[in-house]
């Protein structure tokens, strides 16, 4: 979006009747974006002329898990009567929808994604980017081109973006040999350094952007590569872990240890990185990531949608333990349904209500703060309605039937408990509208595009 390069220059005022800021809800708040992070934020004061008038305003949240390209394939995995259907099945059939995809398509597909993310009140993203390369196997002329994609998607989008591009050389646990549905993945340590540096030249456009890196698993990299890896790129550090059962049995027959215990024993983890799923853990485990002040990346729909399984979450929410949500396969993009999944899915285990927030506190306001501050240290940046901080926020729709007399932490509540389609009115970035009474304002465009592409590659794949 060109109008999102001249608003990093310029100078906006928003003022919203209500603001959740860091210490708490505000009323009469007036933000003043420059340069894409908050100038000013002055509370009890009247809006200026000039000023965009919004109604109530929470921060952006961070969508800390995402393949892009898999919103095309939603809804095209749910036949019955297939006996061990589970993740490994549902993976085969991504292969073959991943082997249709060219750089065009691709590209596509993630910006209806990033649109429907923002819709939804997801202001950044965290890309787990694995597709690197053409459908033969063989690179691109830039072996960047595929990331060089997800960055153009972001800026059309408008949202903010992580770029944690995926280092993917083995097929299972001891460095088995890639598979060829796999061709389009795979990096040695030296290519994966080339497309880190195409990355770098990929984000430039992006004044806000964050570049990671993402060793898929402990079954796609071998503890030699893993240790390579880590010194080339200083930001976030991003892995899927200890998902599917069978994952844990095929770590401990290859090394002795489980997923995440061989993990903190041999790689320095810390603050910087995020271990998505950790759903087979044990208490010891996420004791130990604690510990080490790693986020832990849920993805509630996805994880019910593969069947994974629940992570221990009262337990390392009472212990203090950071996590953010993701939408992962994007199967289906909704940041409130991902809070309300992860918090009905401690209570269908529990049997309680109200389990993961501490006594007397709102479950809205603990779910969506907790996701808020884990999410942003994932990525790599800050959240929140603050000065100095990135200049993004969502404005709730009062006016929709599940907010209607509401107040405070009740806003919350409601949305994501309560809420269906409708409860986000606008989402800003930088000084930008990019969406306006709950429609990006490229959806027609970009929704059009989309349907063109789904309609060819499914044509394609039948």
């Amino acid at each position: 979006m060109a109008a999102q390069q001249n608003s990093n220059q310029a100078s906006r005022g928003i003022w919203a009747a209500q603001a959740l800021l860091p210490e708490g809800w505000a009323r009469s708040v007036r933000l003043v974006s420059q340069g894409g992070r908050w100038e000013t934020v002055e509370t009890g004061v009247p809006a200026q002329p000039g000023d965009e008038r919004l109604g109530v305003v929470v921060p952006g949240l961070g969508n800390l898990h995402s393949h892009a390209f898999q919103r095309g394939m939603a809804g095209l995995t749910e036949i019955g009567g297939h006996s061990g259907d589970s993740f490994w099945s549902w993976r085969e059939l991504m292969y073959r929808f991943l082997a249709h995809l060219d750089a065009d398509s691709f590209q596509a597909i993630a910006e209806l994604a990033y649109i429907e993310m923002l819709e939804a009140g997801f202001t950044r993203v965290g890309e787990f980017h694995y597709l690197h390369h053409a459908a033969d196997g063989r690179a691109h002329a830039d072996p960047a081109e595929m990331s060089a994609r997800v960055a153009a998607a972001a800026q059309a989008s408008g949202i903010g973006l992580t770029l944690l591009p995926v280092f993917y050389a083995h097929a299972d646990f001891g460095g088995a040999p890639p598979n060829p549905a796999q061709r389009r993945l795979i990096h040695d340590v030296d290519g994966f350094a080339r497309l880190l540096e195409g990355c770098r030249r990929a984000l430039a456009p992006l004044p806000d952007a964050v570049l990671g890196i993402a060793p898929h698993s402990l079954r796609a990299v071998t503890p030699d590569e893993l240790a390579a890896l880590l010194p080339l790129n200083g930001g976030p550090v991003h892995i899927h872990i200890a998902e599917q059962t069978r994952e844990v049995d095929a770590c401990v027959a290859w090394s002795g240890l489980r997923p995440v215990q061989w993990l903190l024993a041999h790689a320095p983890v810390d603050a910087r990185w995020c271990l998505v799923h950790a759903t087979h853990v044990t208490a010891q485990e996420w004791q130990d990531v604690i510990a080490r002040e790693a986020v832990v990346g849920l993805c509630p729909i996805t994880e019910a949608n593969l069947g994974d399984g629940l992570f221990p979450m009262r337990d390392f929410a009472v212990a203090g333990g950071r996590f953010g949500v993701g939408s992962d396969s994007n199967v289906l993009i909704d940041a409130a349904e991902e809070l309300r999944l992860l918090e009905y899915g401690q209570r269908l285990t529990l049997r309680g209500r109200n389990v993961l927030a501490r006594e007397g506190a709102s479950s809205g306001r603990w779910l969506f703060t907790q996701a808020l501050d884990g999410a942003a240290q994932a990525l790599g940046v800050q959240a929140g309605l603050a000065a100095g901080r990135p200049a993004e926020l969502v404005e709730l729709d009062t006016t929709h039937p599940a907010l209607v007399a509401r107040e405070g932490d009740a806003w919350l509540d409601s949305w994501i408990f309560a809420a269906r389609c409708g409860a986000v009115r606008s989402v800003w970035r930088d000084g930008q509208a990019l969406v306006r009474e709950g429609r990006h304002v490229a959806r027609e465009r970009i929704a059009a595009r989309y349907a063109q592409v789904v309609a060819r590659l499914l044509g394609a794949t039948a």
